[in-house]
């Protein structure tokens, strides 16, 4: 596929990748921002598209994937935006500050209830709070990916359970 055939193939689906941004972003604006980051993720990686797959849904795929690694960045940076159609799920709690004597106490028990946990559960909770990513722990740990998430998921729930005793 040529360079022109491909912008052009890419222009024909601005109306679909609109309608699915404003899906996303719930904002007219937003949604334009999205579609034109889109655009732009597309043309830059067109190198990459495999001729054989629907350009609609790597389009798609492009555009889902902006929309949540800029929602984890806003999470992460803790950016609240007035209008927040577009964070849905964003939490307005304040979080404790590390020197306030309850957080630093929750802190020290969290980190005493983990040692009651199996080890094939604690070490993988252990790597996490250090700030390792899941990809990281499982090559590590030499286990699969969902494995490590699901021994990190069993492994906080079974905290709560004993921090509710």
């Amino acid at each position: 596929m040529t360079a022109t055939e491909f912008r052009f193939k890419l222009v024909t689906l601005q109306d679909s990748l609109r309608r699915f941004a404003y899906s996303l972003t719930a904002d007219h604006e937003c949604a334009q921002d999205l579609v034109q980051e889109t655009f732009l993720k597309a043309l830059n990686n067109s190198e990459k598209f495999a001729i054989e797959t629907s350009m609609k849904a790597w389009t798609f795929t492009i555009m889902k994937n902006t929309y949540i690694n800029e929602y984890r960045r806003n999470l992460y940076n803790n950016i609240y935006r007035k209008d927040r159609r577009d964070l849905p799920q964003v939490n307005d709690t304040i979080v404790a500050q590390s020197d306030d004597p309850a957080s630093t106490y929750s802190a020290l028990e969290i980190t005493e209830n983990i040692k009651y946990l199996k080890e094939s559960l604690q070490v993988p909770l252990q790597l996490r709070i250090k700030g390792y990513k899941y990809k990281e722990i499982a090559d590590e740990l030499n286990m699969n990916i969902g494995t490590v998430k699901s021994r990190i998921f069993l492994s906080r729930k079974q905290l709560v359970d004993l921090m509710n005793r």
